[in-house]
């Protein structure tokens, strides 16, 4: 299985395991859902590119997570996007390591007329685990 697909479904189960997530939120997404009730999260894109050494296969991933909310304050956002830093660096995947997971930059912004979005943007470092034993 691809990197990508390996560490994408590992991030979202870690982030569903977490109930202090889940208890807050109406839903957790991958990809972009047609229809949504907030407070919910939403995992993005996942961007892949080469990240090996000699006898290591690897790949550095940059993945997206946003949040959307329809409150008056971006409060409650804030205290949602705080939660899934640990829970990202703790995800697991069958056939890659995660190296390092690292946030790159995060965000909080209106969005439209009422509600807000958080958006928090992570390079993901992994390699492959030898299937030997």
């Amino acid at each position: 299985m691809s990197a990508e697909v390996a560490i994408r479904s590992a991030v979202i189960a870690a982030l569903k395991a977490d109930s202090g997530l889940m208890d807050r939120l109406n839903g957790l997404f991958d990809g972009a859902p047609a229809r949504a009730s907030a407070p919910y999260g939403v995992v993005g894109e996942c961007l892949g590119s080469d990240w090996g050494a000699k006898d290591v296969e690897g790949r550095e991933l940059r993945l997206s997570i946003s949040l959307h909310d329809m409150a008056e304050t971006a409060g409650r956002l804030g205290e949602l996007l705080a939660r899934i830093d640990p829970v990202i660096r703790l995800a697991q995947a069958s056939g890659w390591r995660i190296v390092t997971a690292s946030l790159l930059r995060s965000r909080i912004a209106r969005a439209g007329e009422r509600g807000w979005l958080a958006v928090a943007d992570y390079r993901i470092r992994v390699v492959r685990e030898s299937s030997s034993a």
